[in-house]
């Protein structure tokens, strides 16, 4: 029975974020209520709130899931020592959510162009320690000379660019596609592009 009222609540608490990451991305933060999400996610307003008492709770866990995916994404940084190895596992994967949930990359932007007013208190303690680690990593590789001298923070900066690109300019990337969302196989095309002028960038042959 445990067991069972468990899964309900892992499924409810899922559905309402998927719903909450479509509509904050449509309407922006100030415009969605609880019960456009609500609406979105086929639930009552009142189990919104019995998961999240406010928007603003609604909103952070949004963003926290996302964070979440992205910090699973660069545990190649822990995992392996390689630097060819962990940047391209780091490229591919960020990729990959970017074109699996651009939704919520475009949330996580327009939150940091506006200041992270929500999130501003809680980034030093989740965000910051967590970059610290992977630029360490970085430098490592510079001081023991397997890459060619580049600054760690703006390594990371220019991967996630390039990454995220295709989420929160989606509607460029497909314009200029001749109005076509990527294929499977030109998707593959830019993940490897991207690797490749990174890797190069860096003494490194993809």
């Amino acid at each position: 029975m445990a067991n069972h009222k468990i899964e309900i609540r892992r499924r409810n608490v899922e559905k309402i974020l998927q719903a909450a990451e479509q509509v904050f991305a449509d309407k922006g933060y100030a415009a969605t209520s609880m019960g456009d999400i609500a609406e979105r996610a086929q639930l009552p307003r009142s189990n919104l709130h019995y998961y999240f008492s406010t928007k603003d709770d609604l909103y952070r866990a949004v963003l926290q899931d996302l964070l979440d995916v992205w910090k699973q994404d660069a545990l190649c940084f822990e995992h392996f020592d390689d630097p060819r190895v962990v940047l391209t596992s780091y490229i591919r994967a960020k990729m990959g959510h970017s074109r699996s949930r651009p939704l919520g990359s475009k949330i996580w932007a327009e939150e940091m162009l506006h200041g992270a007013p929500l999130l501003a208190p809680s980034l030093d303690e989740i965000l910051v320690p967590w970059a610290q680690l992977k630029q360490a990593k970085i430098r490592s590789w510079v001081e023991d000379g397997r890459i060619l001298p580049v600054e760690p923070s703006a390594l990371l900066y220019m991967i996630w660019a390039a990454t995220q690109h295709y989420a929160d300019f989606g509607f460029q990337v497909t314009l200029l596609n001749d109005g076509e969302a990527l294929s499977d196989m030109a998707f593959e095309q830019a993940v490897q592009t991207v690797t490749g002028v990174i890797l190069r960038g860096i003494g490194l042959e993809p």
